[in-house]
């Protein structure tokens, strides 16, 4: 199959680019977007739709394609809600109802609400290789750069009201109006339109205060169209060709459906779109959460996953799954399976030529950098083995990589980012049986037999004068030895040298286990005995 083909055919992403260019057209500039309102953390189920949009982005340029990719931050939508664990609840709630970007910050991260959360995302979304263009929204309608769209909501009311009557079961008052105003008078949206002179005029009442006012909306910032009616303006104003959704929002009657017929009264086509899935999260332990749920954060899955990685676990998953994105031990496994898909790619594990094309164009789309796709496989090491290293060396990165000494240059970059992540799911995630640390000078004694002791002695000298130049099922014999000529059973003898050796009854593989400790530290610690 030629490379062409393989693009083409290979992944969903492809399978969307070129459905886009079918139905929008050979096209100077595609235009694909994503969005999101930053009322608060902008979690990994939100990243779903941002990396959906960036796989489509990337496919549509490797076919020779200009794109634009626009992210929108919605930061002139009401503050609704105070989230839970916020600094300062009680100066928060004072902004209720207000545009979320004129919330003050109460963590002091950013000159408002809105922009805090905006700011962490613009800052970690380059670590996975993705670079959008943002759009912000309150900007833009406080600058007034929306007046015709407002405007052409206004005249077409009447059309819009029935639009969105045929998805509604009660229908909407004769007295609606598509447009909210926020007060000038508190900054709220607890008002009431109550008329448009039909051309910038518009009254209403803020039902707080009882006050009634006019206002030019091609002169002030207060004049905002609902989401309904916002999105499909949006469509229109840019020119979208691509934007996925959300279940929510792409079920029957949902925002696409009367976002894709009202577009058409701004002059413009629905974009081509997609529905994705929600994800769930397995194993964090409670350990964030925020509004009655766990969430999770781009930051916290980089914590434990390398960004390919990240990246992988939505490159090889169709958008509309739902999946976990996992911090328990499926992390080992999901290792495992990026490096299996990494060697597929470079041809050290042989597979079937349909399966060999599907794999290297998952790992071509998980790469950070798509003009820079790594010339040799990463330093391919059992993430399980990693993180044994790590405990060894009390997290010392940089003695474990001065013990892989056949690591080339390219490999110890790579390695370094994935043995900061083992150490972090080591000591944030892993099972209690995970962890433990080698005994030292001032850790106690096990209490053991004179059997026990002088089988703890022979393995000390057969580690001592064997286990160099043997290979691991070649030592194990050794420790069975030990246990035999001292008249103890296997399981018996094993639990004690854990005791020994990590002040664990149970350990990883115990032959494995020390020939990785090497022999010096394991004497050492048997020494004492």
């Amino acid at each position: 199959m030629s490379n062409e083909n393989r693009i083409e055919s290979a992944h969903w992403a492809d399978q969307m680019a070129e459905r886009i260019i079918r139905e929008k057209g050979d096209k100077e500039m595609y235009t694909c977007a994503s969005g999101i309102t930053p009322s608060g953390t902008v979690h990994i189920g939100n990243f779903r739709e941002i990396i959906t949009v960036d796989l489509v982005v990337r496919a549509l340029r490797q076919r020779g394609k200009k794109v634009r990719f626009i992210y929108s931050w919605d930061d002139y939508d009401v503050f609704r809600k105070v989230p839970k664990n916020m600094p300062k609840p009680e100066v928060l709630a004072q902004y209720l109802r207000k545009p979320i970007t004129l919330v003050p910050d109460t963590t002091g991260y950013a000159e408002n609400y809105a922009r805090a959360n905006e700011v962490r995302v613009e800052k970690i979304l380059p670590t996975v290789g993705i670079f959008p263009e943002y759009l912000y929204q309150a900007e833009r309608y406080r600058s007034n750069r929306y007046v015709k769209g407002i405007k052409t909501a206004l005249e077409h009311r009447d059309e819009i009201r029935a639009i969105l009557d045929e998805y509604r079961t009660e229908p909407l008052s004769k007295d609606w109006y598509p447009v909210s105003v926020f007060s000038s008078f508190t900054d709220k949206d607890t008002t009431t339109v109550l008329g448009w002179d039909g051309e910038y005029g518009i009254t209403y009442r803020d039902d707080e205060l009882g006050k009634t006012e006019t206002i030019d909306f091609s002169k002030t910032p207060y004049t905002k169209l609902p989401w309904r009616i916002d999105w499909p303006m949006r469509w229109a104003e840019e020119g979208v060709d691509f934007e996925p959704g959300g279940k929510d929002h792409l079920t029957e009657g949902g925002s696409y459906d009367t976002s894709k017929k009202v577009v058409e009264l701004f002059g413009g086509k629905a974009p081509v779109s997609m529905r994705y899935d929600f994800i769930k999260l397995k194993g964090m332990g409670g350990k964030i959460s925020s509004s009655g749920g766990e969430v999770a954060d781009l930051y916290d899955v980089l914590e434990i996953y390398t960004p390919e990685i990240v990246r992988y676990l939505f490159v090889g998953t169709r958008p509309n799954s739902e999946f976990a994105i996992s911090f328990d031990l499926d992390v080992l496994k999901i290792y495992e399976d990026y490096d299996n898909c990494e060697r597929i790619y470079f041809g050290l594990l042989p597979v079937k030529e349909q399966r060999r094309e599907k794999e290297r164009r998952i790992y071509e789309l998980s790469q950070v950098d798509s003009d820079r796709i790594p010339t040799e496989p990463g330093y391919q090491v059992p993430f399980r083995h990693l993180c044994n290293l790590l405990q060894i060396y009390e997290g010392d990165v940089e003695k474990v990589i001065g013990t892989l000494k056949d690591a080339t240059e390219s490999q110890v970059e790579r390695l370094r980012v994935r043995l900061v992540c083992a150490w972090n799911w080591i000591t944030k995630y892993a099972p209690e049986e995970f962890r433990w640390a080698l005994q030292n000078e001032g850790d106690p004694l096990v209490e053991v037999t004179d059997s026990e002791r002088q089988a703890l002695r022979d393995f000390r000298r057969y580690t001592e004068e064997h286990l160099d130049e043997c290979s691991e099922k070649e030592f194990s014999e050794y420790i069975y030895k030990a246990a035999a000529d001292n008249g103890l059973e296997n399981p018996d003898f094993f639990r004690i040298v854990y005791l020994a050796l990590i002040g664990k009854e149970k350990g990883p593989k115990l032959a494995g286990f020390v020939k990785v400790c090497g022999r010096d530290k394991v004497v050492e610690i048997l020494s004492r005995y």
